[in-house]
């Protein structure tokens, strides 16, 4: 807190530069997103907005451009170059505040934005004439008689947005305690159940999505646990509690297959998954009295002095 150019307010999105780690960015509530040098712990820039900053992202494999998306209380989305330093590039289309944004991880000119306005809009940066595709729940089978009607993700704020790992599908949240899935190739809601996803977020939900699991798992915060589901069966799988308050964002580790998990009880958890040993084709799992841990991940602590 005593350094001299920490944020005055909530941070809401922190992130390497994807290229390399002598550099990584944060964006606040005090209206500012900040491009720090490593090495020295100093600012090597400032991007200044008008209203609160809900959330930003780095394209983790764009080549040809360094566009920083931001979101925030304005519904217009804001692009920053970072080769430039200037923040003149802006999308229009939303109508209310601009609350997730998201590079997709396959195509480096396609951005997704989620808004308080329920809509969730592709877009493809290059393009001047506006966005590529506005995301509808109903996939056009909604009564077109009321253009407003139309064209909605979510009967409420979409405040979550996270792509799978390979680009192809893109998970959405809102505040109608609903997730969906959408083909991000041809923005069609393919309509898998989750259930009741409980969000009471008012700002930004960071959730994450697994990388090279059989299935595919979402992470989503949920209260003082993470809610783990099947991203393609909608099955919730299990509840991860740990925390003692609300969980606050979620980032998967892939090379490790780690979860890791930030909470308003000032911890973070880091999530492993439970390695079982494979069982002798002539023993059925049902058979076995309790779950057969790898012995590394048993607990090898002894509570008796002499034991050693």
């Amino acid at each position: 807190r005593s350094h001299p150019h920490v944020h005055k307010f909530s941070v809401e999105t922190v992130q390497w530069y994807p290229h390399d780690t002598g550099m990584f960015t944060s964006s606040s509530f005090d209206k500012t997103l900040k491009i720090w040098d490593t090495n020295t712990l100093q600012p090597a820039d400032v991007f200044h907005f008008e209203g609160t900053v809900y959330s930003h992202h780095m394209s983790p494999v764009a080549t040809k451009h360094s566009l920083i998306a931001v979101g925030t209380k304005s519904p217009k989305v804001q692009l920053c170059d970072l080769k430039s330093g200037s923040c003149s590039h802006i999308l229009q289309g939303h109508r209310q505040e601009v609350l997730a944004v998201s590079w997709s991880p396959r195509q480096e000119y396609v951005l997704a934005t989620a808004s308080a306005d329920s809509r969730v809009k592709l877009w493809d940066v290059r393009r001047a004439s506006g966005c590529l595709s506005t995301l509808d729940q109903h996939n056009g089978e909604k009564s077109k008689a009321s253009s407003e009607a139309a064209s909605t993700a979510h009967n409420g704020r979409v405040n979550g947005l996270c792509y799978t790992n390979d680009g192809l599908y893109l998970l959405t949240i809102g505040t109608d305690d609903r997730m969906r899935l959408w083909n991000s190739s041809t923005g069609e809601n393919t309509l898998v159940n989750y259930g009741k996803v409980c969000n009471e977020s008012r700002k930004g939900l960071k959730f994450a999505t697994s990388c090279d699991c059989n299935p595919e798992f979402a992470f989503v915060p949920y209260d003082s646990t993470i809610a783990v589901y099947t991203i393609f069966t909608g099955e919730l799988v299990t509840m991860l509690r740990g925390h003692y308050s609300t969980v606050d964002c979620c980032v998967f580790q892939p090379n490790f297959q780690e979860l890791y998990s930030g909470s308003k009880d000032c911890t973070i958890l880091a999530w492993i998954p439970a390695l079982r040993e494979p069982l002798p084709d002539d023993v059925s799992e049902k058979s076995l009295p309790q779950q057969h841990l790898n012995p590394a991940y048993e607990d090898a602590w002894s509570s008796s002095d002499d034991e050693g």
